[in-house]
């Protein structure tokens, strides 16, 4: 089992996808709204944009580590990191599954010739790809 380092807690209250989230602390308080592609109202953040955002950002913060740790530069190339969350139909169950996808692009990238190596690196180590691999502990339960 893991050493727990940190916990985030947000509740979801009104119609859960057209509702709101907030922290206890007030420092994230969101309408969600489906996105008018979905036929919903848009106009405000959704699970899989949240899902995108935090993914993006956290395995920024791994690139920069693996950058930090190969000796590259992380200003000279600073990379930009863009994360695709898609929500999807699953005919199994007829439900719904998520599928992502991590793009990197580098300043001077042309000079940065380990570039596919750190990207490889930072999606093995990065906590949010580890858990769209399935490698997340999970449960379910009444409060």
């Amino acid at each position: 089992m893991a050493q727990a380092l940190y916990t985030a807690t947000v509740t979801s209250t009104g119609g859960g996808r057209d509702g709101r989230v907030e922290s206890p602390a007030g420092d994230l308080a969101l309408d969600v709204r489906p996105p008018a592609a979905l036929g919903g109202a848009g106009e405000a953040a959704n699970p899989e944009l949240l899902f995108a955002a935090a993914w993006a950002s956290c395995f920024n913060g791994a690139l920069q580590l693996m950058m930090k740790n190969a000796g590259v530069d992380v200003a000279k190339f600073a990379p930009a990191v863009t994360a695709n969350v898609t929500l999807n139909k699953d005919d199994s169950d007829g439900g719904f599954r998520l599928s992502g996808e991590i793009t990197v692009a580098f300043d001077n990238a042309d000079e940065l010739d380990n570039a596919a190596e750190l990207v490889a690196q930072a999606h093995q180590f990065c906590p949010y790809s580890k858990a769209v691999r399935g490698d997340f502990d999970a449960e379910a339960r009444l409060a």
